[in-house]
Protein backbone atom coordinates (compact mmCIF):
# COMPACT_ATOMS: atom_id res chain seq x y z
CA UNK A 1 0.00 0.00 0.00
CA UNK A 2 1.31 3.44 -0.92
CA UNK A 3 0.71 6.80 0.75
CA UNK A 4 0.43 8.52 -2.63
CA UNK A 5 -3.06 8.43 -4.15
CA UNK A 6 -3.50 7.03 -7.63
CA UNK A 7 -6.25 8.95 -9.41
CA UNK A 8 -8.02 8.55 -12.72
CA UNK A 9 -10.43 11.10 -14.14
CA UNK A 10 -13.99 10.16 -14.98
CA UNK A 11 -16.66 12.15 -16.72
CA UNK A 12 -18.03 13.52 -13.46
CA UNK A 13 -15.16 13.41 -11.04
CA UNK A 14 -12.16 11.30 -10.07
CA UNK A 15 -12.29 7.54 -10.21
CA UNK A 16 -13.34 5.80 -7.02
CA UNK A 17 -11.65 2.46 -7.56
CA UNK A 18 -7.98 3.42 -7.47
CA UNK A 19 -7.87 5.66 -4.40
CA UNK A 20 -5.47 4.80 -1.58
CA UNK A 21 -5.32 7.55 1.03
CA UNK A 22 -4.01 7.30 4.57
CA UNK A 23 -4.04 10.83 6.01
CA UNK A 24 -6.66 13.53 6.43
CA UNK A 25 -4.54 16.00 4.44
CA UNK A 26 -4.43 13.59 1.49
CA UNK A 27 -8.19 13.24 1.57
CA UNK A 28 -8.79 16.99 1.77
CA UNK A 29 -6.39 17.67 -1.10
CA UNK A 30 -8.25 15.12 -3.20
CA UNK A 31 -11.67 16.52 -2.34
CA UNK A 32 -10.56 19.98 -3.50
CA UNK A 33 -10.21 18.65 -7.06
CA UNK A 34 -12.85 15.94 -7.07
CA UNK A 35 -15.50 18.10 -8.75
CA UNK A 36 -14.97 20.31 -11.79
CA UNK A 37 -16.25 23.38 -9.88
CA UNK A 38 -15.37 24.38 -6.33
CA UNK A 39 -18.88 25.79 -5.81
CA UNK A 40 -21.72 24.07 -7.65
CA UNK A 41 -25.04 24.88 -6.02
CA UNK A 42 -27.72 22.19 -5.98
CA UNK A 43 -29.03 19.31 -3.90
CA UNK A 44 -29.44 16.48 -6.42
CA UNK A 45 -25.94 14.99 -6.17
CA UNK A 46 -25.58 15.18 -2.42
CA UNK A 47 -29.15 13.93 -1.88
CA UNK A 48 -28.49 10.81 -3.96
CA UNK A 49 -25.37 9.95 -1.96
CA UNK A 50 -27.08 10.73 1.35
CA UNK A 51 -29.87 8.34 0.32
CA UNK A 52 -27.34 5.64 -0.55
CA UNK A 53 -25.74 6.05 2.87
CA UNK A 54 -29.08 5.92 4.68
CA UNK A 55 -28.53 9.43 6.01
CA UNK A 56 -31.95 10.90 5.26
CA UNK A 57 -33.67 9.41 8.29
CA UNK A 58 -32.95 8.40 11.85
CA UNK A 59 -31.23 11.66 12.80
CA UNK A 60 -31.85 13.65 16.01
CA UNK A 61 -33.51 17.06 16.30
CA UNK A 62 -31.91 19.59 13.92
CA UNK A 63 -31.32 23.33 14.24
CA UNK A 64 -30.20 24.79 10.90
CA UNK A 65 -28.65 28.27 11.00
CA UNK A 66 -28.25 30.50 7.95
CA UNK A 67 -27.87 34.22 7.27
CA UNK A 68 -25.41 36.70 5.83
CA UNK A 69 -23.68 37.44 9.14
CA UNK A 70 -24.10 36.08 12.65
CA UNK A 71 -24.36 32.38 11.80
CA UNK A 72 -21.24 31.37 13.69
CA UNK A 73 -22.12 33.24 16.87
CA UNK A 74 -25.68 31.92 16.89
CA UNK A 75 -24.40 28.37 16.43
CA UNK A 76 -21.93 28.89 19.28
CA UNK A 77 -24.74 30.01 21.62
CA UNK A 78 -26.97 27.09 20.66
CA UNK A 79 -24.15 24.61 21.19
CA UNK A 80 -23.02 26.11 24.49
CA UNK A 81 -26.50 26.42 26.05
CA UNK A 82 -27.59 22.94 24.99
CA UNK A 83 -24.39 21.44 26.37
CA UNK A 84 -24.86 23.34 29.63
CA UNK A 85 -28.33 21.77 29.78
CA UNK A 86 -26.82 18.30 29.65
CA UNK A 87 -27.65 17.42 26.04
CA UNK A 88 -25.27 15.68 23.63
CA UNK A 89 -24.68 18.04 20.72
CA UNK A 90 -23.18 17.60 17.26
CA UNK A 91 -22.11 20.89 15.65
CA UNK A 92 -21.16 21.47 12.02
CA UNK A 93 -19.66 24.81 10.95
CA UNK A 94 -17.60 26.29 8.14
CA UNK A 95 -15.11 27.43 7.13
CA UNK A 96 -12.30 26.54 9.52
CA UNK A 97 -9.45 28.79 10.59
CA UNK A 98 -6.54 26.35 11.01
CA UNK A 99 -7.57 22.68 11.16
CA UNK A 100 -10.40 21.10 9.18
CA UNK A 101 -11.50 19.22 12.32
CA UNK A 102 -12.78 22.54 13.71
CA UNK A 103 -15.81 22.10 11.46
CA UNK A 104 -17.11 18.93 13.14
CA UNK A 105 -17.55 18.86 16.91
CA UNK A 106 -19.22 16.49 19.33
CA UNK A 107 -19.95 17.97 22.74
CA UNK A 108 -17.57 20.82 21.95
CA UNK A 109 -14.64 18.57 21.01
CA UNK A 110 -13.30 18.38 17.48
CA UNK A 111 -13.61 14.91 15.99
CA UNK A 112 -10.46 12.98 15.15
CA UNK A 113 -8.72 12.49 11.81
CA UNK A 114 -9.57 8.80 12.04
CA UNK A 115 -13.30 9.45 12.40
CA UNK A 116 -13.29 11.74 9.37
CA UNK A 117 -11.22 9.37 7.24
CA UNK A 118 -13.57 6.48 8.06
CA UNK A 119 -16.52 8.65 6.98
CA UNK A 120 -14.75 9.70 3.77
CA UNK A 121 -14.10 6.07 2.89
CA UNK A 122 -17.79 5.19 3.30
CA UNK A 123 -18.84 8.11 1.11
CA UNK A 124 -16.28 7.15 -1.53
CA UNK A 125 -17.73 3.65 -1.67
CA UNK A 126 -21.32 4.86 -1.82
CA UNK A 127 -21.06 7.65 -4.38
CA UNK A 128 -20.07 5.49 -7.37
CA UNK A 129 -19.71 7.93 -10.29
CA UNK A 130 -21.54 10.83 -8.61
CA UNK A 131 -19.25 13.84 -8.44
CA UNK A 132 -19.33 15.86 -5.22
CA UNK A 133 -17.89 19.22 -4.31
CA UNK A 134 -15.55 19.58 -1.34
CA UNK A 135 -18.36 21.02 0.78
CA UNK A 136 -20.86 18.35 -0.24
CA UNK A 137 -18.43 15.54 0.54
CA UNK A 138 -17.41 16.98 3.91
CA UNK A 139 -20.99 17.75 4.92
CA UNK A 140 -21.93 14.13 4.32
CA UNK A 141 -18.92 13.09 6.41
CA UNK A 142 -20.05 15.25 9.32
CA UNK A 143 -23.53 13.72 9.29
CA UNK A 144 -22.07 10.21 9.14
CA UNK A 145 -19.93 10.92 12.21
CA UNK A 146 -22.91 12.42 14.03
CA UNK A 147 -25.18 9.46 13.26
CA UNK A 148 -22.74 7.10 14.94
CA UNK A 149 -22.43 9.20 18.11
CA UNK A 150 -25.85 8.77 19.80
CA UNK A 151 -26.58 12.50 19.95
CA UNK A 152 -29.62 14.40 21.21
CA UNK A 153 -29.43 17.33 18.82
CA UNK A 154 -27.56 18.66 15.78
CA UNK A 155 -26.67 22.30 15.10
CA UNK A 156 -25.84 22.78 11.42
CA UNK A 157 -24.45 25.98 9.89
CA UNK A 158 -25.27 26.76 6.27
CA UNK A 159 -22.19 27.17 4.10
CA UNK A 160 -23.50 29.44 1.32
CA UNK A 161 -27.01 30.77 0.81
CA UNK A 162 -29.50 28.22 2.08
CA UNK A 163 -31.95 26.82 -0.44
CA UNK A 164 -29.31 25.02 -2.51
CA UNK A 165 -26.69 24.49 0.20
CA UNK A 166 -25.72 20.89 0.98
CA UNK A 167 -26.84 21.29 4.61
CA UNK A 168 -30.39 21.84 3.34
CA UNK A 169 -30.67 18.18 2.36
CA UNK A 170 -31.72 17.62 5.97
CA UNK A 171 -35.01 19.07 7.21
CA UNK A 172 -34.60 21.63 9.96
CA UNK A 173 -36.87 21.18 12.96
CA UNK A 174 -36.10 24.82 13.77
CA UNK A 175 -34.46 27.11 11.22
CA UNK A 176 -32.71 30.40 12.00
CA UNK A 177 -31.95 33.16 9.48
CA UNK A 178 -29.78 35.65 11.34
CA UNK A 179 -29.55 38.47 8.79
CA UNK A 180 -30.13 39.30 5.13
CA UNK A 181 -27.57 41.46 3.37
CA UNK A 182 -25.37 41.61 0.29
CA UNK A 183 -22.68 38.94 -0.02
CA UNK A 184 -21.90 36.17 -2.52
CA UNK A 185 -23.98 38.03 -5.11
CA UNK A 186 -22.59 35.91 -7.95
CA UNK A 187 -24.39 32.90 -6.47
CA UNK A 188 -27.33 34.38 -4.55
CA UNK A 189 -28.41 37.47 -6.49
CA UNK A 190 -27.66 41.17 -6.24
CA UNK A 191 -30.61 42.37 -4.12
CA UNK A 192 -31.70 41.75 -0.55
CA UNK A 193 -34.93 40.32 -1.90
CA UNK A 194 -33.17 37.66 -3.98
CA UNK A 195 -30.68 36.85 -1.24
CA UNK A 196 -33.45 36.66 1.35
CA UNK A 197 -35.40 34.15 -0.73
CA UNK A 198 -32.30 31.94 -0.86
CA UNK A 199 -31.77 32.24 2.90
CA UNK A 200 -35.31 31.28 3.90
CA UNK A 201 -35.01 28.17 1.73
CA UNK A 202 -33.79 26.34 4.85
CA UNK A 203 -37.31 26.62 6.31
CA UNK A 204 -39.92 23.87 6.10
CA UNK A 205 -43.69 24.03 5.94
CA UNK A 206 -45.14 23.74 9.41
CA UNK A 207 -41.73 24.05 11.12
CA UNK A 208 -40.76 27.31 12.87
CA UNK A 209 -38.22 29.73 11.46
CA UNK A 210 -36.54 32.43 13.55
CA UNK A 211 -35.94 35.59 11.51
CA UNK A 212 -33.32 37.90 13.03
CA UNK A 213 -33.89 40.72 10.53
CA UNK A 214 -36.06 43.65 11.61
CA UNK A 215 -36.12 45.15 8.13
CA UNK A 216 -36.98 42.05 6.12
CA UNK A 217 -37.98 42.74 2.49
CA UNK A 218 -41.78 42.34 2.13
CA UNK A 219 -41.27 39.86 -0.72
CA UNK A 220 -39.42 37.54 1.67
CA UNK A 221 -42.17 37.75 4.28
CA UNK A 222 -44.80 37.05 1.62
CA UNK A 223 -42.82 34.01 0.48
CA UNK A 224 -42.64 32.63 4.03
CA UNK A 225 -46.40 32.90 4.31
CA UNK A 226 -46.95 31.32 0.89
CA UNK A 227 -44.72 28.40 1.87
CA UNK A 228 -46.65 27.91 5.15
CA UNK A 229 -43.47 28.44 7.19
CA UNK A 230 -44.43 29.85 10.61
CA UNK A 231 -41.85 32.53 11.36
CA UNK A 232 -40.99 34.61 14.40
CA UNK A 233 -39.42 37.94 13.53
CA UNK A 234 -37.12 40.11 15.61
CA UNK A 235 -39.01 43.20 16.74
CA UNK A 236 -42.41 41.63 16.11
CA UNK A 237 -42.46 38.31 17.96
CA UNK A 238 -39.30 38.48 20.05
CA UNK A 239 -36.77 41.07 21.12
CA UNK A 240 -34.07 41.92 23.65
CA UNK A 241 -33.24 44.93 25.81
CA UNK A 242 -29.91 45.77 27.42
CA UNK A 243 -30.26 46.91 31.03
CA UNK A 244 -27.98 47.92 33.89
CA UNK A 245 -28.09 44.44 35.44
CA UNK A 246 -27.56 42.54 32.17
CA UNK A 247 -30.12 42.05 29.43
CA UNK A 248 -33.64 40.77 28.96
CA UNK A 249 -35.03 38.38 26.35
CA UNK A 250 -38.74 38.26 25.54
CA UNK A 251 -40.03 35.79 22.98
CA UNK A 252 -42.61 33.08 22.34
CA UNK A 253 -42.69 29.30 22.67
CA UNK A 254 -44.32 26.78 20.36
CA UNK A 255 -47.79 27.51 21.74
CA UNK A 256 -47.21 31.27 21.30
CA UNK A 257 -46.98 31.75 25.06
CA UNK A 258 -44.42 34.23 26.44
CA UNK A 259 -40.87 32.97 26.92
CA UNK A 260 -38.98 35.51 29.02
CA UNK A 261 -35.49 35.52 30.53
CA UNK A 262 -34.51 38.33 32.90
CA UNK A 263 -31.13 39.67 34.08
CA UNK A 264 -29.11 37.58 31.65
CA UNK A 265 -25.29 37.84 31.74
CA UNK A 266 -23.79 39.88 28.92
CA UNK A 267 -22.04 37.33 26.68
CA UNK A 268 -18.66 37.72 25.03
CA UNK A 269 -20.36 37.27 21.66
CA UNK A 270 -23.14 39.43 20.21
CA UNK A 271 -26.30 39.84 22.29
CA UNK A 272 -28.53 39.91 19.20
CA UNK A 273 -27.29 36.48 18.15
CA UNK A 274 -27.81 35.21 21.69
CA UNK A 275 -31.42 36.35 21.38
CA UNK A 276 -31.80 34.42 18.11
CA UNK A 277 -30.50 31.30 19.85
CA UNK A 278 -32.82 31.75 22.83
CA UNK A 279 -35.83 32.14 20.54
CA UNK A 280 -34.84 29.01 18.60
CA UNK A 281 -34.43 27.06 21.84
CA UNK A 282 -37.86 28.24 23.06
CA UNK A 283 -39.32 26.53 19.99
CA UNK A 284 -37.59 23.22 20.69
CA UNK A 285 -38.48 20.27 22.93
CA UNK A 286 -35.39 20.72 25.15
CA UNK A 287 -36.14 21.94 28.70
CA UNK A 288 -33.42 24.29 29.92
CA UNK A 289 -33.01 25.49 33.48
CA UNK A 290 -32.16 29.19 34.02
CA UNK A 291 -28.70 28.24 35.27
CA UNK A 292 -28.00 26.29 32.07
CA UNK A 293 -29.00 29.29 29.96
CA UNK A 294 -26.77 31.59 31.99
CA UNK A 295 -23.82 29.19 31.94
CA UNK A 296 -24.23 28.65 28.21
CA UNK A 297 -24.31 32.38 27.48
CA UNK A 298 -21.22 33.04 29.58
CA UNK A 299 -19.19 30.20 28.08
CA UNK A 300 -20.04 30.59 24.39
CA UNK A 301 -16.99 31.53 22.36
CA UNK A 302 -16.00 31.78 18.73
CA UNK A 303 -12.52 32.29 17.33
CA UNK A 304 -11.97 35.21 14.99
CA UNK A 305 -15.05 37.30 15.78
CA UNK A 306 -13.93 40.56 17.39
CA UNK A 307 -11.57 38.36 19.38
CA UNK A 308 -8.94 39.98 21.59
CA UNK A 309 -5.94 37.63 21.77
CA UNK A 310 -3.36 39.96 23.28
CA UNK A 311 -3.23 43.10 25.41
CA UNK A 312 -0.92 46.15 25.51
CA UNK A 313 -1.26 46.66 22.64
CA UNK A 314 -4.57 44.92 22.05
CA UNK A 315 -4.64 42.56 19.09
CA UNK A 316 -8.13 41.91 17.73
CA UNK A 317 -9.01 39.28 15.13
CA UNK A 318 -12.14 39.63 13.01
CA UNK A 319 -13.01 37.49 9.99
CA UNK A 320 -15.69 39.91 8.78
CA UNK A 321 -15.57 40.39 5.02
CA UNK A 322 -18.64 42.33 3.92
CA UNK A 323 -20.18 45.77 4.60
CA UNK A 324 -22.70 44.45 7.13
CA UNK A 325 -19.97 42.85 9.28
CA UNK A 326 -17.72 45.90 8.94
CA UNK A 327 -20.52 48.22 10.07
CA UNK A 328 -21.08 46.12 13.19
CA UNK A 329 -17.36 46.19 13.97
CA UNK A 330 -17.18 49.95 13.38
CA UNK A 331 -19.93 50.54 15.93
CA UNK A 332 -17.91 48.72 18.56
CA UNK A 333 -14.67 50.51 17.72
CA UNK A 334 -16.42 53.88 17.86
CA UNK A 335 -17.17 53.18 21.54
CA UNK A 336 -13.62 52.08 22.37
CA UNK A 337 -10.93 54.34 23.83
CA UNK A 338 -7.80 53.43 21.96
CA UNK A 339 -5.10 56.01 21.27
CA UNK A 340 -4.87 54.79 17.69
CA UNK A 341 -6.49 52.00 15.67
CA UNK A 342 -4.23 50.18 13.20
CA UNK A 343 -5.90 47.86 10.68
CA UNK A 344 -4.20 45.00 8.86
CA UNK A 345 -6.62 44.26 6.05
CA UNK A 346 -6.56 41.41 3.55
CA UNK A 347 -9.57 40.48 1.43
CA UNK A 348 -10.61 38.22 -1.42
CA UNK A 349 -11.19 39.64 -4.89
CA UNK A 350 -14.84 38.57 -5.00
CA UNK A 351 -15.80 40.65 -1.96
CA UNK A 352 -17.25 44.19 -1.90
CA UNK A 353 -13.90 45.87 -1.17
CA UNK A 354 -14.86 49.54 -1.43
CA UNK A 355 -18.14 49.28 0.49
CA UNK A 356 -16.58 47.16 3.24
CA UNK A 357 -13.63 49.50 3.78
CA UNK A 358 -15.92 52.54 3.73
CA UNK A 359 -17.64 51.32 6.90
CA UNK A 360 -14.33 51.24 8.80
CA UNK A 361 -12.72 54.41 7.46
CA UNK A 362 -14.17 56.66 10.20
CA UNK A 363 -12.77 54.52 13.04
CA UNK A 364 -9.38 53.37 11.67
CA UNK A 365 -6.37 55.69 11.92
CA UNK A 366 -3.75 53.73 10.00
CA UNK A 367 -4.09 51.05 7.32
CA UNK A 368 -1.77 48.18 6.41
CA UNK A 369 -3.05 46.32 3.32
CA UNK A 370 -1.72 42.79 2.81
CA UNK A 371 -1.75 40.29 -0.02
CA UNK A 372 -3.69 37.05 0.25
CA UNK A 373 -2.48 34.11 -1.82
CA UNK A 374 -4.50 31.83 -4.07
CA UNK A 375 -6.56 32.55 -7.14
CA UNK A 376 -9.16 34.51 -5.16
CA UNK A 377 -6.68 36.54 -3.12
CA UNK A 378 -6.59 40.34 -3.51
CA UNK A 379 -3.25 42.08 -3.86
CA UNK A 380 -2.13 44.59 -1.24
CA UNK A 381 -1.60 47.32 -3.83
CA UNK A 382 -5.21 47.15 -5.03
CA UNK A 383 -6.47 47.52 -1.46
CA UNK A 384 -4.05 50.38 -0.85
CA UNK A 385 -5.23 52.20 -3.97
CA UNK A 386 -8.84 51.90 -2.85
CA UNK A 387 -8.03 53.19 0.62
CA UNK A 388 -6.00 56.16 -0.61
CA UNK A 389 -8.75 57.13 -3.04
CA UNK A 390 -11.22 57.13 -0.13
CA UNK A 391 -8.95 59.21 2.09
CA UNK A 392 -7.47 56.44 4.24
CA UNK A 393 -3.92 56.71 5.59
CA UNK A 394 -1.91 53.77 4.25
CA UNK A 395 1.31 53.42 6.28
CA UNK A 396 2.75 50.37 4.51
CA UNK A 397 1.75 47.28 2.59
CA UNK A 398 2.99 43.76 3.27
CA UNK A 399 3.14 40.48 1.34
CA UNK A 400 1.28 38.63 4.11
CA UNK A 401 -0.80 39.31 7.23
CA UNK A 402 1.87 37.69 9.40
CA UNK A 403 4.59 40.04 8.18
CA UNK A 404 2.41 43.09 8.78
CA UNK A 405 1.57 41.83 12.27
CA UNK A 406 5.23 41.29 13.11
CA UNK A 407 6.13 44.87 12.13
CA UNK A 408 3.19 46.42 13.95
CA UNK A 409 3.69 44.51 17.18
CA UNK A 410 7.20 45.95 17.30
CA UNK A 411 6.09 49.55 16.83
CA UNK A 412 2.55 50.00 18.22
CA UNK A 413 2.00 51.77 21.54
CA UNK A 414 0.56 50.02 24.58
CA UNK A 415 -2.78 51.82 24.31
CA UNK A 416 -3.20 51.12 20.58
CA UNK A 417 -5.39 48.53 18.90
CA UNK A 418 -4.10 46.32 16.10
CA UNK A 419 -7.10 45.01 14.15
CA UNK A 420 -6.68 42.06 11.77
CA UNK A 421 -9.65 42.07 9.41
CA UNK A 422 -11.15 41.03 6.10
CA UNK A 423 -11.07 37.25 5.68
CA UNK A 424 -10.69 33.90 7.36
CA UNK A 425 -7.39 33.64 5.49
CA UNK A 426 -6.15 36.93 6.95
CA UNK A 427 -6.96 35.91 10.49
CA UNK A 428 -5.66 32.36 10.07
CA UNK A 429 -2.26 33.61 8.91
CA UNK A 430 -1.89 35.75 12.05
CA UNK A 431 -3.02 32.88 14.30
CA UNK A 432 -0.38 30.65 12.75
CA UNK A 433 2.25 33.38 13.13
CA UNK A 434 1.42 33.72 16.82
CA UNK A 435 1.59 29.95 17.24
CA UNK A 436 5.12 29.99 15.82
CA UNK A 437 6.33 32.92 17.89
CA UNK A 438 4.46 32.63 21.18
CA UNK A 439 3.37 29.00 21.25
CA UNK A 440 -0.30 29.92 21.52
CA UNK A 441 -3.13 30.05 19.01
CA UNK A 442 -5.79 31.77 21.10
CA UNK A 443 -5.39 33.48 24.48
CA UNK A 444 -8.90 34.72 25.14
CA UNK A 445 -12.41 34.00 23.92
CA UNK A 446 -13.98 35.94 21.12
CA UNK A 447 -16.11 38.94 21.96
Amino acid sequence: MTDTPSLQATGQGLATSTVTLTTLDQWLQRLERLHFKSIDMGLERVSRVAQALGLLSGLPFIFTVGGTNGKGSTVAFLESILRAGGYRVGTYTSPHLIDFNERVRIDGTEVSDEQLIAAFEKIESARNDISLTYFEFTTLAALLVFRQAQLDVLVLEVGLGGRLDAVNVWDADVAVVTSIDLDHQAFLGNTREKIGLEKIGIGRAGKPLVLGERNTPPLVLDSLRALSIPFLQLGRDFDYQVRENGWRFAGLNLTRQPAVQEALPVPLLYIANAAFALQALALSPFPLAPDAIRDGLENASLAGRQQIVQHLPDLMLDVGHNPHAAAHLARRLAQARYRRVHCIVGMLRDKALADTLAELLPVVDCWYPVTLGGERGQGADAIADELRAAGGRVVFTAPSPAQACRRLLASAQRDDLILVFGSFYTVADVIQYRARTTGTRNVEKGT
